[in-house]
């Protein structure tokens, strides 16, 4: 038997424990999964929309006993992910995401991958602590990062700072308006 297809059985009977399908659904996701040909389960589970993708968080958590996260709309430490090659977060599947003392806390989509550990360890020395992350979404999040290039960056800055600048105007021009009006009255 295939690591695929253990993996549906397992994660399927947890989603069956945890009441997010019964019994009949969870085989006949087995099956469906087994005839499709999506790569992964939990991509398939998602795209097939049969499950929220918090219920299959707390799925994985459960399975590869550590904690989930999701990364949908988290803001990645710059430094941290520069620290990475953008093809090697893609190809595991992996973002970092948190930095304590010299503890590296990395979401993966298999933290359970031989070897996941001392890979990392290639690009940085630090401790390492793995969660469980949907891999689309841990993908997705490093495209965005990646694919914002500095001048993008540096050009939203430059536009916050201008409308800033605008606005600080506004209310100057707002303020003076206030100020000539009460001129007025007070010369009447």
């Amino acid at each position: 038997m295939d690591k695929g297809h253990t993996f549906a059985q397992d994660v399927s009977e947890i989603l069956e424990r945890q009441k997010a399908i019964n019994h009949h659904e969870a085989l006949a996701l087995q099956k469906a999964f087994k005839d499709s040909e999506a790569d992964q389960f939990d991509d398939f589970l998602l795209e097939e929309g049969l499950v929220e993708e918090d219920v299959l968080l707390k799925a994985l958590s459960e399975y590869y006993q550590v904690p989930a996260f999701d990364v949908v709309g988290y803001f990645f430490d710059h430094n941290l992910l520069t620290k990475f090659p953008r093809e090697f977060l893609l190809g595991e599947g992996i973002i970092p995401f948190e930095l304590d003392n010299d503890i590296l806390s990395v979401v993966a989509s298999e933290p359970d991958k031989e070897g996941l550990e001392s890979m990392i360890r290639d690009y940085v020395s630090y401790d390492v602590v793995l969660l469980v992350g949907l891999r689309r979404d841990i993908g997705d999040a490093v495209k965005e990062f990646y694919d914002t290039s500095p001048a993008e960056v540096e050009g939203d800055q430059d536009l916050r700072e201008e409308r800033g600048l605008e606005d600080e105007a506004r209310v100057l021009e707002d303020d003076t308006e206030l100020v000539i009006k009460e001129d007025e009255s007070l010369e009447k």
